[in-house]
């Protein structure tokens, strides 16, 4: 039974290797699956699914506003596929994770999406939201701390280093961005002391 799948967490956890991983798993038993990744994040190049740790796939891309139902039944209708992977799932829209939900009900093809739960402001992606309401099955990724716990959390940095609590929802960075922290340790880092 096909199901949606989110597999959700911080920066820096590890949501691309865990993506790449299940997808060779298929692979390797003589299965094909379907990679996606959201278009306007290039950092790996353009339709590219890459991980920090040196392992990467070529990957179609989605845009806001795309039908994924229709770029699914068109990926289907050209040959056998066990399961779609998305990666950069919190750029969904929430329009286009019912287009998902409806593939996994009515194809009945398993769809795994991997993303950011929260933004540097501890606020829900709008994709994200729609998943955890929508999804099946909720994964955490797990990642650290500098202090050792659970990270759930991640603060934007300016080029300077400076901590950042406005601006836009989306950046696109990586390292030398953000940094993924506990909640007490980001409360800190944001000046919420209250």
């Amino acid at each position: 039974m096909a199901k949606l799948y989110f597999n959700y967490s911080t920066m820096n956890a590890g949501k691309s290797t865990v993506l790449l991983q299940a997808s060779h798993n298929y692979i390797e038993r003589g299965m094909q699956t379907y990679l996606l990744t959201a278009q306007f994040d290039n950092r790996a190049g353009e339709g590219r699914i890459a991980s920090r740790i040196g392992i990467g796939a070529s990957a179609d891309t989605f845009a806001p506003g795309e039908d994924l139902f229709a770029k699914l039944e068109k990926r289907l209708a050209d040959g056998p596929c066990a399961c779609a992977f998305v990666d950069e799932a919190q750029f969904l829209t929430p329009e286009q994770v019912w287009q998902l939900a409806r593939a996994v009900d009515d194809l009945s093809i398993p769809i795994m999406c991997y993303g950011l739960r929260v933004d540097f402001q501890g606020k829900l992606f709008p994709g994200s939201a729609a998943l955890l309401a929508l999804a099946d099955e909720m994964r955490e990724v797990r990642t650290i701390c500098h202090c050792g716990k659970k990270a759930t959390m991640v603060v934007r940095k300016d080029a300077e280093g400076n901590v950042l609590t406005d601006g836009d929802q989306v950046a696109i960075g990586g390292n030398e961005r953000y940094v993924s922290l506990c909640r007490r340790h980001w409360r800190e880092a944001t000046g919420d002391s209250a």
